[in-house]
């Protein structure tokens, strides 16, 4: 038994989605930001009916948000460059650290409001991880990161620190010592 394809949407009603995903995108990014699907719908310009139609809960649509997001992280680790691949590896850190910025709030949502979490936040995960891997793997062939740690654990370490307020005179400073940390000690035996 297979299912059957969803139908294709109207142009209309794709146009309706995708404003509603940019303008909750934009709102889930303002600082200290729980936006209501009321506000949501508003800020699109489309009725309630129209916005519960494409996300009947709003559990479902901070779950497509935190989707395009992880997308985005995958997409930024295919397209990085760097002048070597230590270069490369560290400019996606720094990437997913941008982009994690915007997954934070959608995460503690998706953790707040379903009881254990759902399965996209380990399904994403295990994407980013995948999608990170051959560059974390170059660069450790490269001897310019660590070979005692694992891309799971650097990536937990960007997003605790992502939750930490970050002093505005030195911006950016933790992350810089995390990475600083993944390269290997001149004088290591």
């Amino acid at each position: 038994m297979s299912a059957e394809p969803a139908p294709a949407r109207r142009a209309d009603a794709e146009r309706n989605r995708s404003k509603i995903i940019a303008v909750a995108r934009e709102a889930f990014a303002e600082p200290g930001a729980a936006p209501s699907m009321a506000e949501i719908a508003r800020r699109a310009g489309v009725g309630m009916a129209t916005l519960y139609r494409n996300f009947p809960s709003r559990l479902d649509l901070v779950e497509e948000l935190f989707r395009h997001t992880v997308d985005d992280m995958c997409q930024a680790a295919e397209s990085v460059s760097g002048d070597t691949p230590g270069e490369a590896f560290f400019a996606w850190l720094m990437r997913f650290h941008a982009i994690g910025a915007r997954k934070g709030p959608l995460a503690s949502v998706l953790l707040s409001e379903s009881a254990h979490g759902t399965p996209i936040l380990r399904a994403s995960r295990s994407r980013t991880i995948a999608a990170g891997e051959p560059l974390f793997r170059a660069a450790q062939r490269s001897g310019e990161v660590r070979d005692d740690v694992s891309l799971g654990q650097i990536l937990d370490g960007l997003v605790a620190l992502a939750g930490i307020d970050n002093d505005p005179d030195f911006p950016g400073a933790l992350i810089r010592v995390l990475l600083d940390g993944l390269r290997p000690s001149p004088h290591a035996t």
